[in-house]
């Protein structure tokens, strides 16, 4: 395999870094690597992965662009609003590097088809918001021996590891046990600032490269943080926990991760059936209620505990959100409280109206 004259010219700057070089390129020429979402990390991360040259690019996202998203998932536009993310990012990118081949899969990670995928694959890279998620992509890279280069923001302070590299410590070994649920809100609920996801997702970028590369140290046995208001940047290290054996993936992250107990879910179609049956509540923010809803009661989950004398128990109650997640959430508080109706889970959140 080398390098068309094009590609020369394109990669010219790579070239002529004696660490790089034309072998150095080379490697990123056949590098698999598996991006999972295209939203405010994976946006950074495909954008510089894509221009690094990285051979092949796997998208994994089953989300629309929303308009929300653009406050600081600047790889889309007014004019992507409502189309996958995925697609979007791809389309884009090919304009940007159309030496490299990019792989798209309009899907949601899960026990099924986790390990498959990751199998295609050289390195993963985590750009998701959700606890659930994040511990199956460590339990499927582990069990596929793959890498993780992982990463998460939370308003003005970010965090970038590597895990699992060459049999190194894993997410596990550094968070053993979730967090309770509703304990760590995301983006959608509490903000975030635009600019942090691109300092994130650029130093997961970075990870990458470095493994790809075989340069630098990679921060496997360590987390960094960043604070955006400080811009302090502080290394921790943190051990491989031996007792910790994956040996299989579980039946039920969202179980193990505390939102999913003894709730009861149905599908939109099926609430379409018999919507008199239910009184429906939405759990999101006013800014998503702005953008698409159905007729329903509007309690932002973080008001939820304050506000359960505003919800009528005449009827079941049908709870909902973007993805399934936070409704789940809601369910648990309502459970905690002994609301006296079945409580059913809009299951995937609400989809999009065309």
């Amino acid at each position: 395999m080398n390098l068309s004259t094009e590609e020369q010219q394109q990669y010219s700057r790579h070239l002529i870094l004696n660490a790089i070089n034309d072998s150095g390129q080379l490697k990123l020429k056949q590098a698999k690597v598996l991006v999972i979402g295209a939203g405010g990390l994976g946006c950074p991360i495909l954008q510089y992965l894509a221009a690094a040259g990285v051979g092949t690019l796997g998208i994994a996202d089953h989300d629309t662009i929303d308009q929300s998203n653009l406050q600081r998932q600047v790889l889309y536009s007014h004019d992507d609003l409502g189309n996958l993310k995925a697609e979007v990012a791809a389309q884009k990118l090919t304009r940007l590097n159309p030496f490299i081949t990019f792989q798209v899969h309009i899907k949601k990670i899960t026990v099924e088809n986790a390990i498959g995928l990751f199998s295609k694959y050289d390195i993963i890279v985590d750009g998701t918001d959700n606890f659930p998620t994040r511990y199956l992509i460590n339990d499927a890279a582990i069990l596929s021996n793959k890498p993780i280069v992982f990463g998460s923001i939370f308003k003005f302070e970010g965090q970038i590891s590597v895990f699992n590299y060459k049999n190194g410590p894993t997410y596990r070994c550094l968070y053993p046990t979730p967090p309770k649920p509703n304990e760590v809100p995301n983006c959608s609920e509490i903000g975030v600032l635009g600019v942090l996801p691109g300092i994130i997702g650029s130093l997961q970028a970075n990870e990458v490269l470095k493994i790809i590369l075989e340069l630098g140290r990679v921060l496997s046995g360590k987390i960094l943080t960043y604070n955006a208001l400080s811009s302090e940047q502080l290394i921790f290290n943190f051990e491989k926990n031996t007792t910790i054996q994956i040996e299989a993936l579980q039946d039920n992250y969202e179980s193990f991760c505390g939102i999913a107990s003894k709730i009861t879910e149905i599908t939109f179609e099926d609430y379409i059936k018999d919507k008199l049956k239910y009184n429906v509540l939405d759990v999101r923010t006013s800014a998503e209620r702005d953008d698409y809803s159905i007729e329903s009661l509007h309690i932002p989950l973080k008001e939820l505990d304050k506000r359960l004398d505003e919800i009528p128990q005449n009827k079941a109650l049908l709870v909902y959100c973007k993805s399934g997640i936070r409704s789940q959430a809601a369910i648990e508080i309502l459970n905690k409280h002994s609301f006296s109706k079945s409580l059913f889970n809009l299951k995937g959140g609400l989809p999009k109206m065309d």
